[in-house]
């Protein structure tokens, strides 16, 4: 209170002075315990298919045996995982992220390249003297990235917002012969953002100086809210509008006009994300992105960082069963989080934040020591389930602690999920097993699970 008595609109944010050189995210008191952590993965007694794995090696099956080779959003990869977007944030644009691109292309994962990069950085920036055009921020990441790719593997996708369509970003990328490699071998795709975990419903925010400022605000809103005589401002980006026709014709426009490159969507964590992932999906997306409110960013105000925005298990769970590549991200840096995300439902899990802390405790090999542990933990966990590839997990692997979020909690015991019973409904389980039924078998009383998304869902 008094900060805000003191400072006005400017404590509505974090400090200007920390821009760039930190990431944001939720609080500890907000994101600490979050519904995904809570669950434990839960290894069975009894495991077929490990026995299934035994009969194919004549040999007991050992973690080394899983493979983590995966379909992301039709690319394959390496890993379930893919380099997160981090936009044009100075931390998300300068050295720390053609490092960050270097190193996940070894990794043989996608990377996606976040919004606003050339409205705020330009396509080519001309040389010294007003020579030959250099490469921009985002073609550095690209070339970065294709030094560094073994064939076969990976992809690079690049996503556009509404300043980015005024710009022709997508025309710009598909017609430049430096992303003919990319298209020729089916590794290039394009993502449509309606948003990102940090802050839903609203777009991009940067903090900028003043020269900085008089020249974007042709094409951004910039706000003085830290004081009429800061040496910054806030440049704030429009987050666009959208409804399931305007969804649908964005999907088609983009399959149309890009027909080599893949078409991805990226949502927020908004409280129908079950049906925008299913309306993407029917319209043709090979991946859907769910952020969820854990997700990081360059800038954001706090209220938004602490309170708004499902977090990721229950964005999770209104997707339920996906009919398309689903991808998620949010907080995820170590193999638990992203195998409890992976049995929720995920194809793969995003590395943001993680990533470029890695990349700047060691610019050279530091996101590859991060991966290659958290690789080991997959491979140890999965094989712990007697599972032997990550897109064999479900939801029966994890379990989830009371209280429930339902007015007669005490009613519902843990029931043996073999027994012919279905199991109760569970705080922030992200989907019934296909085998259990959707309504009660017990008494007439007794509620059956949550539907997927809508006014009955938990909030």
């Amino acid at each position: 209170m008094r900060a805000r008595a003191r400072l006005g609109t400017a404590a509505v944010f974090p400090d200007p002075a920390a821009y760039g050189s930190r990431l944001f995210g939720p609080t500890a008191a907000a994101a600490g315990g979050d519904a995904l952590d809570r669950m434990r993965i839960v290894p069975p007694v009894f495991m077929p298919e490990r026995l299934e794995k035994l009969i194919d090696l004549a040999r007991e099956p050992e973690f080394d045996d899983v493979d983590l080779t995966t379909r992301v959003g039709g690319f394959t990869a390496r890993l379930p995982l893919y380099l997160s977007a981090f936009g044009s944030t100075r931390a998300g644009s300068g050295d720390l992220a053609v490092h960050a691109s270097r190193q996940a292309a070894r990794l043989g994962i996608p990377m996606v390249i976040g919004e606003n990069m050339v409205p705020v950085h330009g396509y080519r920036r001309t040389g010294a003297g007003g020579g030959d055009a250099t490469r921009s921020a985002l073609l550095a990441r690209v070339e970065a990235y294709l030094e560094a790719a073994p064939d076969g593997v990976g992809g690079i996708v690049v996503q556009q917002s509404t300043e980015d369509a005024d710009s022709e970003v997508w025309n710009l990328l598909y017609s430049d012969p430096a992303f003919r490699p990319l298209l020729e071998t089916g590794r290039l795709a394009f993502e449509l953002k309606t948003g990102q975990g940090a802050k839903p419903g609203l777009g991009g925010m940067t903090v900028v100086g003043r020269a900085e400022a008089a020249q974007l605000a042709r094409r951004f809103t910039v706000r003085e809210v830290f004081g009429p005589e800061a040496p910054r401002s806030l440049r704030c980006a429009t987050p666009g509008t959208f409804t399931e026709e305007i969804l649908r014709q964005q999907l088609r426009f983009m399959r149309n006009n890009f027909p080599k490159a893949r078409t991805w969507v990226k949502f927020h964590p908004g409280r129908d994300i079950g049906h925008a992932a299913r309306t993407a999906w029917a319209a043709g997306a090979d991946a859907v992105t769910v952020d969820g409110a854990e997700g990081g960013t360059g800038w954001a105000p706090g209220v938004f960082l602490d309170q708004v925005g499902l977090p990721l298990a229950e964005a999770l769970r209104r997707v339920g069963t996906p009919s398309g590549c689903l991808l998620a991200t949010g907080g995820v840096w170590e193999g638990g989080r992203a195998v409890r995300a992976l049995a929720l439902g995920a194809g793969a899990v995003g590395l943001g934040r993680a990533a470029l802390v890695a990349v700047d405790e060691d610019p050279e090999h530091g996101l590859e020591r991060l991966v290659d542990a958290l690789a080991l933990e997959l491979r140890l966990l999965v094989s712990a389930l007697g599972k032997y590839t990550p897109a064999a997990l479900a939801p029966d692997d994890l379990w989830s602690p009371p209280p429930y979020p339902y007015p007669d909690a005490d009613q519902y015991p843990y029931p043996d999920p073999y027994a012919g019973h279905a199991p109760s409904p569970a705080h922030d389980h992200a989907r019934t097993p296909v085998s259990t039924p959707s309504t009660p078998t017990s008494t007439p009383s007794t509620p059956g699970p949550a539907p997927a998304d809508g006014p009955g869902s938990p909030e």
